[in-house]
């Protein structure tokens, strides 16, 4: 019989169902050592995290996260926030010995993540960081061609995410929806929120990169607050571009932006080599599209490889070939891979260490594209 792992979630918006979901279905398809029991949930309004206790089976609420974190009955704290929180929420989780898993990105910024690394490997607790990307086996066996050598020496990096949600002028900044267009509590723009995914990717694949030159764009330069209900300067990132070279010898091209109409969330990477190349497209997550030169001249182009077959990542613990799982499933394999770590006693990748390389890369972004020139990353 399972060993039960009581989460404490601190957020119960977006992500806080994502993650809910991964804990509820993981031992229904994977056969693990520990089972997620959702303990409590924690959050400012008490009628609204009632609600969404409820709906997702947590036993009880808090609207204190100190509260939570210092429950004796609580292992593991989930930290689903806005960014603002992650660092404070992280500090007093590991002071009080819990498992922490913790949104992207990592921090605000590199000294808070550096000090949250700090203070999970002083406490020795297990800790991983939610870049669910990783996780799609598309993305995965992406990971195995790579490693393999397949593609032999990588020559190029590029990778978009695109969105259009933020055009209108009339959206106002803050607040329980809108936290992400407000600086103050998010840190950045689409480069914390969108391109952090793509660098996380990134690194993960192709190693890590040395420096790099950007530019950024804040479109609409005022919204109403909707805290203050007054008028007040954007002063998150609407778009990012960037430039980079990796410590492999590879160049990295990298866009995102929330201005491109007529995308949702179109995040795609491609990776050039010598042998081979390989894309993946979120919108078809399922399958990864593979070059390979070493074909026959008369049949050598792209194919399309559907990985749903139970030799592909994570595959094998889902329905037959052929059938195809989703965004929510990376979580799952998410919390199945930490629960996998916990059986061990090892935190899984990306651990916060591995994460503060991302937010690294991230405040050299922003760096560039205030100064204009080359940045090294740390």
């Amino acid at each position: 019989m399972a060993k039960p792992l009581n989460i404490g979630l601190v957020g119960y918006g977006f992500m806080g169902r994502t993650h809910s979901n991964a804990y509820n279905r993981v031992t229904n398809f994977f056969d693990t050592e520990y089972k997620p029991v959702l303990k409590a949930v924690c959050a400012r309004d008490a009628e609204k995290v009632k609600g969404f206790a409820d709906t997702w089976g947590y036993q009880s609420i808090e609207t204190d996260w100190r509260k939570l974190v210092e429950r004796k009955d609580i292992d593991a704290i989930d930290i689903c926030t806005p960014n603002n929180l992650h660092h404070d929420i992280a500090i007093a989780a590991a002071a009080n010995g819990k498992m922490i898993l913790c949104e992207k990105p990592l921090s605000m910024n590199t000294a808070e993540g550096e000090a949250m690394c700090q203070a999970v490997e002083s406490a020795k607790v297990l800790n991983t960081v939610w870049y669910n990307y990783r996780r799609a086996p598309a993305v995965t066996f992406a990971k195995q061609l790579v490693d393999s050598g397949r593609l032999g020496r990588i020559f190029h990096y590029r990778a978009n995410f695109l969105q259009d949600w933020t055009i209108s002028a009339d959206l106002p900044q803050g607040g329980t929806a809108l936290w992400r267009l407000d600086a103050a509590a998010a840190g950045s723009g689409v480069t914390g929120d969108l391109l952090a995914h793509c660098i996380d990717t990134a690194i993960w694949l192709n190693g890590s990169m040395q420096n790099v030159t950007a530019m950024t764009e804040t479109f609409i330069k005022e919204r109403q607050h909707t805290l203050t209900g007054k008028v007040e300067k954007v002063e998150i990132d609407d778009a990012c571009a960037f430039l980079c070279r990796f410590d492999n010898g590879s160049l990295g091209l990298f866009e995102s932006t929330r201005y491109a109409r007529g995308h949702k969330a179109l995040y795609t990477f491609e990776i050039n080599g010598e042998h081979a190349s390989i894309k993946w497209d979120l919108h078809d997550l399922h399958r990864l599209q593979w070059f390979d030169h070493k074909d026959e001249s008369n049949l050598r182009g792209w194919r399309s490889i559907h990985v749903t077959d139970g030799d592909h990542p994570y595959m094998n613990k889902w329905w037959v070939p052929g059938l195809q799982i989703g965004y929510e499933h990376t979580f799952v394999h998410h919390v199945a891979d930490f629960l996998e770590g916990v059986a061990k006693g090892e935190s899984v990748s990306p651990t916060f260490r591995q994460a503060l390389e991302t937010q690294k890369i991230c405040d050299a972004v922003l760096s560039s594209a205030k100064t204009g020139s080359w940045t090294n990353v740390g």
